[in-house]
């Protein structure tokens, strides 16, 4: 089959979307409304008589992504930018591997969430697949768990099959870029966090913060503020999976993406901290890492849609 834009050879048979360009490939296959197929070039279906233009290619499309549990709406831009990555060795709890250094982003989008379990279930639903345990907590706008590194990756590689997207997983100074959100601080709400900023284990204090009981499970998505870039759950709630192979010492695997890398079996960098941890773990600069297959109930992961 051949992109009628841009005229890419889609290897997919049932390709709904050029992986190239983006377009939708609906109006040279079958009608938005009826689903009986058109000819190349037709303006309208033979069979209902409804026409093919844009608008009934917006619909179909929106309906497409209905059933996939995500939206145009789920995504927020991020500038190209400059940071530092790392922390200062003031900071409180800090570590060693968090070396300050300089460092360049492209532009790109991020969900403004970690991947839901409306999200997902709409993948396995789709692909039979078993669904990740919620641990009695509640689906629907819950983060998912229960998934491994390269469950993410083969999500990923689902949704831009069906979208056309480029999609994959944040790389590391991707992630702390947008969790930062332009600011030094330890966190993107200051010098500390509070329990009514995030979901962690308030049980504990970081530089003077309140002190309550903690849910002690996952929350939903949208139930803390966003950052100032519009991002949800970057601090706490569950860890999140990158791209990037772990590095103690940062000497530029934070930049890089090593999902296709399906032989090397290194750790992958996890971020954000989790319901389950002290506050000092949530902190923009914290790192941990976790084996690839490694699957767990305090860990899941948000994506990057790449921009032209």
């Amino acid at each position: 089959m051949q992109c009628p834009g841009c005229k890419h050879l889609i290897a997919e048979p049932d390709a709904r979307f050029c992986p190239h360009c983006g377009q939708s490939l609906a109006d040279t296959l079958c009608c938005a409304y009826c689903g009986n197929y058109i000819a190349p070039g037709a303006k309208y279906c033979s069979h209902c008589g409804r026409g093919t233009d844009s608008e009934a290619e917006r619909e179909q499309t929106n309906h497409h992504l209905v059933r996939l549990g995500i939206s145009e709406t789920d995504w927020q831009p991020i500038p190209v930018g400059n940071y530092c990555m790392g922390s200062p060795g003031s900071e409180k709890n800090r570590f060693d591997n968090e070396a300050q250094h300089d460092t360049t982003i492209a532009a790109f989008e991020i969900l403004k969430s970690p991947v839901t379990f409306a999200m997902y279930d709409a993948y396995c639903t789709q692909e039979a697949l078993p669904k990740p345990d919620d641990e009695t907590w509640g689906r629907e706008n819950r983060p998912v768990i229960h998934v491994s590194y390269w469950d993410a990756v083969q999500y990923a590689i689902w949704l831009q099959k069906q979208t056309g997207w480029l999609i994959r997983l944040p790389t590391e100074a991707e992630w702390e870029y947008a969790c930062r959100a332009g600011t030094t601080t330890p966190f993107w709400t200051g010098s500390s966090i509070a329990p009514d900023q995030a979901n962690y284990n308030s049980h504990y204090s970081y530089d003077g913060s309140a002190i309550s009981t903690p849910p002690n499970k996952t929350t939903p998505v949208d139930k803390y503020p966003a950052n100032p870039w519009g991002l949800n759950d970057m601090h706490g709630n569950v860890w999140e999976w990158c791209a990037s192979l772990y590095d103690e010492s940062y000497s530029g695997l934070e930049l890089s993406d090593a999902t296709a890398d399906v032989t090397n079996h290194h750790p992958r960098v996890v971020r954000g901290g989790s319901w389950y941890n002290l506050p000092g773990a949530l902190r923009s600069a914290s790192r941990n890492q976790l084996a690839p297959d490694y699957s767990h109930y305090r860990v899941g992961f948000r994506l990057v849609r790449e921009v032209n």
